[in-house]
């Protein structure tokens, strides 16, 4: 693009900015996109929000990816004015944004979830290490001399023989969704470091300068062991129904609402429960996130007192409702200063991003 185009796609840009702050809102509706694994909490403060008076937010379940694209897309009526996610905002992404007229993001901390391995409520009991989850799912692992190769593992009870001896069939989130960037960062890539050749790839590579480790652990096998379910766990759900022998990958808030037809697997020895994730030891843990479009508050009628009702101790304290939907809160010290920061609509600084 030449010097004259990208200065006359700013202008356009910043022209669009000022034309929508300095206008009445066209749209009474406060709208969100975003991750499905936090849509269900951000459902809730809706709910609330609109039973308190306000207009019930709009909510939509897109991914936490293509939330984010959505929600990067610029200012303005059309654009939503908020995105759920359950990993944290890339670098990538927020250079996005800013290129778009999305300067001012609010980032809000709103809880702890912990990615599970789940299977029907039934079968077997089954305890994994995250080196096994990497051995039966990635797409190259390592030979016995350390070399890469294919992977070769076709039953659980090859990659180990405390396994069952049955298929490996893992039914999870497509590429677009935070819950499968979690599985790669706390599963794979974790799992990817206990052997001592992919160790030393990750040396080599913060040497070099090199990403050769990051492929390992971010390729999964493409020959029906690992199946992109979409983004609707509810699928999963029903097609774990279907198979008594293949594991689903859900958030623990989706496993807790559905105890009736599915259980987890406990990873190095600790259960998925409120208690092991809040307290640290289930290594499953990820942090969940809503980011609001600063330039739509005031604009939007009701943006500062939705992000009010979501910092409140009623809904994100220990005992609040969203607790109770599943959210596993965040220690009172650190809810503290999420709705202290919320509250003063602090900015997101973009150097603090991956």
């Amino acid at each position: 693009m030449s010097i004259l185009k990208q200065a006359s796609s700013a202008a356009l840009v910043a022209a669009s900015v000022v034309a929508f702050s300095g206008a009445a809102a066209a749209r009474d509706q406060i709208r969100i996109v975003g991750s499905s694994t936090v849509y269900p909490f951000t459902t809730a403060v809706a709910e609330q929000f609109g039973k308190s008076g306000g207009k019930t937010p709009i909510v939509e379940s897109t991914g936490t990816g293509g939330g984010m694209k959505i929600f990067c897309e610029g200012v303005g009526e059309d654009k939503p004015d908020a995105t759920n996610a359950s990993r944290r905002m890339k670098k990538s992404e927020f250079e996005l944004c800013a290129k778009n007229g999305v300067t001012e993001i609010v980032e809000i901390k709103v809880g702890i979830d912990g990615l599970t391995i789940a299977h029907l409520k039934g079968a077997k009991p089954v305890e994994m290490t995250r080196k096994q989850v990497f051995m039966a799912l990635a797409e190259q692992v390592p030979d016995k001399d350390g070399k890469l190769i294919a992977n070769p593992y076709k039953l659980w009870s090859e990659v180990d023989a405390s396994l069952p001896a049955v298929k490996i069939e893992v039914l999870g989130p497509p590429p677009t969704s935070g819950t499968r960037d979690s599985f790669h960062e706390l599963f794979m890539e974790k799992g990817a470091e206990d052997f001592d050749s992919l160790k030393a790839l990750k040396k080599a590579d913060e040497a070099n300068k090199t990403k050769d480790f990051e492929k390992v652990w971010k390729s999964i096998r493409k020959d029906g062991a690992y199946v992109e379910a979409g983004e609707n766990d509810n699928v999963i759900v029903q097609k774990l129904e279907g198979n008594k022998n293949a594991f689903g990958v859900f958030g623990y808030s989706f496993l807790e609402e559905n105890t009736a037809k599915i259980e987890g697997v406990k990873i190095e020895g600790v259960e998925p429960n409120y208690y092991n994730i809040s307290g640290g030891k289930y290594k499953g843990a990820r942090d969940l996130y809503i980011y609001i479009k600063k330039q739509h508050v005031g604009v939007i009628p009701g943006l500062d007192k939705f992000v009010a009702e979501y910092v409140s101790d009623k809904a994100l304290g220990e005992d609040g409702y969203l607790a109770k939907k599943g959210l596993v809160s965040l220690p009172k010290e650190a809810t503290d200063k999420v709705r202290a920061a919320a509250t003063a609509m602090t900015l997101l600084d973009g150097s603090t991003l991956k």
